[in-house]
């Protein structure tokens, strides 16, 4: 019988994520560690790579429909990755992570299948070192920063019936798609419709994959358009104070996550922009890390 991707996945050795950062040339002093298998690359060790390091080569491996058995592109990409490695090549992988709707949907996981997985699964695939969650707060903080402003005033005289931003949450509701808010009386908000969408669906998280580092992150989430004023011009995160906020409820977030293959192949696993709103890919600063 052949076992499934999950007893794969747990009855694999995994090596100490120490072990898998020394393959690269990264050090203890270079991580924050998330236990004994997942660990960030600190902002001080993505800056030496880039300024220190020989370019490399970069190999996309771009969308593919799954097979029935489930080979797609991130399985392609963690069989190559291994391959490159057993063939005596010094690789390293860089995936998206995954979003806890498809998870729970019918997509399932996105760490790849059979023998061609990052691990530690489990983890990757559900809450992992908390990006989302991160995004996910960071998101529902400026739509807080918003509806308070109109609350507060409205000093820049925000049209309610003109407003872009969208409250998220990691998983499939399509109840919550479209809701009212703001009932209950004038202590409890200015009522306007509003709605959710799904984290991965963010703009908050393409930015977190296109930013360069964290000036350039809270110059983007500045620029981000949430409304309209009465006389119909854009009003950004900016215009109501709340980049500074956001980006330090982001500031571990943008930092690459370590992990490996079931082969020990380093893997970068970081951000996951949803591919029919933004990019559909990992990060630059993942990628960048990865192939220097």
């Amino acid at each position: 019988m052949v076992a499934s991707d999950i007893q794969i996945a747990q009855e694999a050795h995994l090596d100490s994520i120490l072990a898998v950062a020394k393959k690269v040339g990264l050090s203890e002093d270079d991580l924050e560690l998330y236990g004994k298998y997942k660990a960030k690359l600190t902002y001080d060790a993505l800056t030496r790579i880039e300024e220190e390091t020989t370019a490399g080569k970069l190999i996309l491996v771009t969308a593919i429909n799954p097979t029935a058995a489930g080979e797609g592109k991130s399985t392609v990409t963690v069989g190559l990755g291994d391959a490159l490695t057993k063939s005596g090549h010094q690789t390293m992988i860089a995936l998206r992570e995954p979003s806890l709707g498809p998870v729970f949907g019918l997509k399932g996981g996105a760490t790849g299948g059979g023998y061609a997985q990052v691990i530690p699964m489990e983890d990757i695939n559900l809450h992992f070192t908390g990006d989302f969650h991160a995004i996910t707060s960071a998101n529902n903080l400026l739509a807080a920063m918003l509806d308070n402003h109109i609350q507060q005033g409205n000093e820049r005289q925000i049209d309610a019936r003109r407003i872009v931003w969208k409250r998220v949450v990691d998983l499939n509701d399509r109840a919550l798609r479209q809701v009212v808010i703001g009932l209950g009386g004038p202590f409890q908000g200015v009522p306007r419709q509003d709605g959710f969408d799904i984290t991965v669906a963010s703009e908050i998280m393409a930015i977190i994959c296109l930013a360069r580092d964290i000036d350039d992150l809270k110059r983007r989430i500045g620029a981000i358009v949430v409304g309209y004023n009465y006389a119909k011009q854009p009003i950004t995160a900016k215009d109501i104070g709340a980049e500074g906020a956001l980006t330090v409820l982001l500031k571990d977030a943008l930092k690459p996550n370590l992990v490996q293959t079931l082969e020990h192949t380093p893997a970068l696993v970081h951000g996951g922009p949803f591919a029919n709103i933004a990019h559909g890919c990992n990060s630059i600063m993942a990628t960048k890390s990865a192939s220097i």
